[in-house]
């Protein structure tokens, strides 16, 4: 959790008046002790009215709430479009966040912004993707994440199976369809790999050190060119 996430987490558990203990912050934000008193104090630091003190607890005196936030009509739609879209066609960790998400946008807009939300009429049904597709997914964005590589036993579309040891860069989605961009070892080479055809991905618990070669911006420069390149080649032939 980034850090600006965390004090925000921190206003939202001491509103209302209750009495919290750091320890029972640290818990819920899945922190130490240490690092809460710190939060406290830079909150305190800004002018966020935090009274108590370390071993009995915090409270928040009444009075003190976050600005509203404010969105056009059309930042609205692409939010929400954007999460429910996120809910339908993501992992199971995607789809939960973005239901929180969706839930805490509503809690904080003024009440005349508050009823568009449920006035938006754009959907995105959740077809065809299956409940092992969904822990896929979520399993290679935490592996992207973490840097992590993998070992996946993948099968390709003239049905032959290789197993490939890649480095995970970044997950595309193309509509129905969730490729792994990958630096793979074996071909020593990027490669875009269908998530459903991964018939097993296994963690290594062996991560890679990020580099400019080998990377998610590398990979998306060189399709750039090559569909530049392609583009040229057509209009050429054309003539």
């Amino acid at each position: 959790m980034r850090r600006a996430d965390r004090l925000f987490q921190i206003v939202q558990y001491l509103r209302g008046g209750r009495l919290v203990t750091a320890a029972k912050l640290a818990d819920r934000l899945e922190v130490s002790e240490r690092t809460i008193y710190r939060d406290i104090a830079d909150l305190q630091s800004t002018g966020v009215p935090i009274d108590g003190e370390a071993g009995i607890g915090y409270i928040m005196r009444s009075g003190f709430d976050l600005p509203p936030l404010m969105f056009t009509r059309d930042e609205i739609v692409a939010l929400v479009t954007g999460a429910r879209m996120v809910r339908a066609w993501g992992g199971n960790a995607m789809t939960a966040a973005a239901e929180e998400a969706l839930i805490k946008i509503e809690a904080v807009l003024p009440d005349a912004e508050r009823s568009r939300i449920n006035d938006i009429k754009i959907f995105s049904p959740r077809i065809g993707l299956g409940g092992e597709a969904s822990i896929l997914i979520d399993r290679c964005e935490q592996a992207v994440d973490a840097k992590e590589i993998l070992v996946l036993d993948y099968v390709a579309e003239d049905g032959s199976s290789t197993n490939r040891m890649v480095q995970p860069l970044g997950l595309w989605f193309w509509g129905k369809v969730w490729t792994l961009v990958a630096w793979c070892q074996f071909r020593y080479d990027f490669r875009a790999f269908r998530l459903d055809r991964i018939s097993a991905l296994t963690g290594t618990g062996t991560f890679f050190q990020p580099d400019p070669i080998r990377s998610l911006e590398e990979f998306s420069r060189l399709q750039r060119e090559n569909y530049r390149s392609q583009t040229e080649y057509t209009k050429h032939e054309g003539k």
